[in-house]
Order: C-alpha cells, then structure tokens, then sequence
C-alpha cells in the first residue's frame, strides 16, 4: 500500500502526516533521507527558504526558495514558518503553507532539521512523527567525520561537542534509529514510515466513510 487510492479521481487513504528527522552532522541522515524519497511513494520533501545566496548547480523553488533577509522578516513576523533559525549569519525556515499543500493531496512530508527545529515544532503541539538518528558511538562518528577529510581538526572537534548535545536530546523523539549499518538503517526507517501509515489515526475519514459508508 504505497498510501493513496489507484486513480486521481479518488480520495486519498492516507492524510498525510509530517515526518521529522534529526542527527549529529555525520550520522548518515541525508543519505538516508535520499533513500526514502526515492523508495516510498507520495513521500516529499518541503522545500524551505533561505536567504543565503544559491550555490553552484542549485535552483530556485528545487534546493531552496531564495529570498531576501526583508521578505524572510516579513514572512517571519505573518507566521508563515512552521519553525526558522539562523545559521551562520543567514536564515532558513521550513513553509507552513507549502506543508499543508502535500499533505492535503495525501502526501507525507519528509523534515530534515535539527533538534532546534524539531523542539519548535513541538512547542506547537503539531502532529508529527519525531525520528533520531544515532551514529554507533561517539568513536564512530569521530571516525566518520575523520574519513570524510572535509574538517580540520578544530571543525571536527566541535561538530562532536555539538553532537553530544543533540543526542542528550534524542529521548524527546518518538523513534531512535542507530545507523550502524547502511542498509539496515535504511528498512529500519523504511518500515517506520510504512506502519504509521497503517495506523487508524492516519486514516483519511472521509475516503473511510466513501468506501464504507461508515462514520
């Protein structure tokens, strides 16, 4: 069941849930993001809007939305963001409007955020599912993000301080995923998404009552 009925014309079995992930830098999270976009049906992600400049290959309204820091502001102070922050002198905030759009057309939305972000979208009490990604031990993300030669020393050491202040958070997620093995990882998340769309509360009531007569 891939969480929508066969034809258009149909209402959508599913309606639509948010889903959040978060990790320490070098956890594997974008690689296991990517596969769950590309493995699941109607799973998108939201794509949110910067004012930073776009870099080499990115596009507008693809990679991010462009805007200026005036009209993040603006939208800022009108609501318009499930949650924001600022990241080194620039700004990111991730759409109310452009999540509720997937998600009124049966689609589940896919957050890559960090655990600032994720602890603004609780505060709102939204419905979301909350998802941690763990690295196998702090040893094995030092290694990591040591083979990846993209930090110095200095970066690396700080990424880790970073890291073990985001895992004392992780108990305030629904699921913990330890990302130990790729492949594991990834069914392990694969199978989070799929059963919580079986779950009656993810039921759209009005294919429900369409098909069954049931209210």
């Amino acid at each position: 069941m891939n969480g929508t009925c066969q034809t258009k014309e149909t209402m959508y079995l599913n309606k639509g849930r948010l889903y959040i992930i978060s990790a320490p830098s070098g956890t594997g999270k974008t690689t296991l993001c990517a596969e769950m976009l590309k493995n699941i049906p109607n799973l998108k992600e939201s794509v949110s809007f910067t004012t930073r400049l776009p870099r080499t290959g990115e596009r507008n309204d693809v990679d991010y939305t462009f805007v200026s820091v005036e009209a993040f502001k603006q939208m800022t102070d009108a609501g318009d963001f499930i949650e924001w922050a600022e990241v080194h002198g620039n700004y990111y905030g991730t759409s109310i409007k452009r999540i509720h759009e997937i998600q009124q057309g049966g689609g589940d939305v896919l957050l890559d955020i960090d655990v600032h972000g994720a602890k603004q979208i609780k505060s709102k009490h939204i419905d979301a599912v909350y998802i941690f990604i763990l690295p196998p031990s702090i040893a094995a993300l030092q290694e990591r993000l040591n083979k990846r030669n993209l930090d110095d020393e200095a970066t690396i050491k700080r990424r880790i301080a970073k890291a073990m202040d985001e895992i004392n958070d992780c108990m305030f997620y629904d699921y913990i995923l330890v990302n130990d093995n790729l492949s594991h990882a990834i069914e392990g998340l694969k199978s989070i998404i799929l059963s919580n769309r079986l779950k009656a509360e993810c039921l759209n009531a009005e294919w429900f009552e369409g098909r069954f007569g049931i209210r």
